[in-house]
């Protein structure tokens, strides 16, 4: 029997079109102003990427997974201690919007899995805040906001 596995989500709409939230969200130029400090290469061009988080002092390899421009983007990492799938879905809406859903599967259902997942949702949360900040405002949260 197979067991239920844990999946932490977060959504956010954005005041952009899905072809420049899909950009923001594979190019590391683009996104060293919201989310990583740098990448190896852009997320839809490479089959595996090194994500660097200078404000933690880390970093974190991704594995594309399946990519359609302006619609989806899919990748493997081990951010929440092992390794998970996340898929970041963009829905066009009105007035030239977008809704960004962020899912990541991969926990147990256990203590330390729900522990891990709710991290995950707090962090994909803060993602899409800094993106959404970045892209209609031109404003770096993520700079100087890592607590430690």
């Amino acid at each position: 029997m197979k067991t239920k596995q844990l999946e932490a989500s977060a959504q956010l709409r954005i005041a952009k079109s899905p072809a420049a939230v899909y950009e923001a969200i594979v190019n590391p130029k683009i996104m060293s102003h919201y989310f990583i400090s740098s990448g190896s290469a852009r997320l839809d061009q490479a089959d595996l990427i090194t994500w660097r988080f200078a404000d933690v002092g880390g970093q974190l390899e991704v594995k594309p997974h399946a990519v359609k421009p302006a619609e989806s983007i899919s990748f493997l990492w081990s951010a929440g201690g092992r390794e998970a799938r996340v898929t970041i879905s963009l829905r066009s809406v009105p007035r030239g919007a977008t809704v960004v859903s962020v899912k990541e599967s991969g926990w147990p259902a256990d203590a330390t899995g729900m522990a891990s997942c709710l991290d995950q949702t707090r962090g994909w949360m803060h993602m899409l805040c800094c993106l959404k900040a970045y892209l209609e405002h031109g404003i770096n949260l993520r700079k100087g906001g890592v607590v430690k």
